[in-house]
């Protein structure tokens, strides 16, 4: 077995990693193997990143040879006890479970239940479509970002390169493999600026400015709309813009504009316990029976739940479902929900941000 340390100089991270711990406790991992199960292939490499003595560095463990498993396994793991956060790419669906399953098949007792996992992946994909990239594997994202690579190979046409390796030992097809693994590392540490998207759809969002503003839209027909301006819990890498049922968002750096559609308009609030009213066809609207009970049976009739309503005009913003009570609808089988703008809702400012943050939840999951 061969450990091979190096720094990475100058090399800076653009994202405020200390929300999640000490850099110090942090430890990125990434494995190299011949195969995807671990009872019929190899482990023969073991990446790690981690901040020390005020920089960052790469620690490998190479296997020159198949039997030298267990060695990376133990010593690996014996570095490792020094962390608290494990950090990795997918690794909850690969590199996990293949090296718990080869530390039974050594019978060794090392687990990660000391370790509080971030898997990249499963915090970065589920804005895959909001991104604007068409799938969310390592390398798309760091062509995303701009991110140049030395190493021109992908880990499958590595495994014949290593199996070479074994048989005929060479100085240059090592550094080969290496490159890759290292090139993964320093590429997992470059693209965790795109976590500032996971910040921005589960950290709290702050509305600095409210207004309404009127347009024309593309018909000619005049237009309001809801202007929040945003102040983003983390600064974005890129800048990104989307539209999703009549909502439109852009980011910037640490700002992002959210136009919402304003409804003035007459829509209608449905009562659930129908069978509590009567319906006045005159009036379009329902009465409570205690106080319908007067009105003259000719004109009443049992309400019905598509006829249990009361009609208001106002100004109204769309939720997805029920943001706000009561919510509104333009018809009782109508999916489109609202809710009323009130005066006092203009004034309070946290309402805005916490529908702000509402409304980009719903415009990710709209994908």
């Amino acid at each position: 077995m061969r450990t091979i340390n190096h720094t990475l100089e100058n090399f800076t991270i653009q994202y405020p990693l200390e929300r999640i711990a000490p850099l110090d406790k942090l430890l990125f991992i990434d494995i190299e193997t011949t195969g995807f199960t671990a009872k019929n292939s190899s482990l023969y490499l073991i990446g790690a990143a981690f901040y020390h003595s005020g920089c960052w560095q790469i620690r490998q463990w190479f296997a020159e040879q198949y039997g030298d498993e267990q060695l990376l396994l133990q010593d690996f793991f014996s570095f490792a006890g020094d962390y608290t956060h494990l950090i990795h790419f997918n690794g909850n669906n690969f590199d996990l479970p293949y090296l718990l399953q080869k530390c039974e098949m050594h019978k060794l007792p090392y687990n990660f239940d000391i370790f509080e996992g971030i898997d990249l992946y499963k915090r970065i994909s589920p804005y895959k479509f909001f991104l604007h990239t068409p799938n969310c594997k390592q390398k798309t994202l760091e062509e995303l970002l701009g991110i140049d690579r030395e190493d021109l190979y992908n880990g499958g046409e590595l495994i014949g390169l290593y199996h070479e390796y074994v048989k005929n030992p060479d100085e240059e097809a090592c550094q080969v493999l290496l490159l890759h693994n290292s090139d993964d590392m320093k590429g997992m540490l470059q693209i965790l600026p795109l976590l500032a998207f996971y910040d921005l759809f589960n950290s709290p969002l702050t509305a600095k400015k409210v207004q309404s503003n009127n347009f024309v839209d593309y018909h000619g027909h005049d237009r309001t709309e809801l202007l929040m301006k945003l102040e983003l819990p983390t600064p974005l890498p890129i800048s990104i813009s989307t539209l999703s049922n009549g909502c439109y968002f852009s980011g910037e750096n640490s700002e992002g504009i959210l136009k919402v559609p304003l409804y003035e308009e007459e829509m209608k609030y449905f009562y659930s316990n129908y069978k509590d009213y009567y319906y006045l066809p005159e009036e379009d609207t329902a009465l409570h029976k205690s106080v319908a009970s007067f009105v003259d049976k000719e004109h009443r009739t049992q309400a019905t739940a598509a006829t249990c309503y009361t009609r208001k005009y106002a100004t109204y913003l769309p939720q997805w479902d029920i943001f706000m009570e009561p919510f509104f609808k333009r018809e009782y089988k109508s999916k489109e929900l609202f809710f009323e703008l009130t005066d006092e809702m203009k004034k309070d400012r946290s309402l805005f941000s916490r529908y702000a943050q509402y409304l980009l939840g719903k415009m990710a999951k709209t994908y």
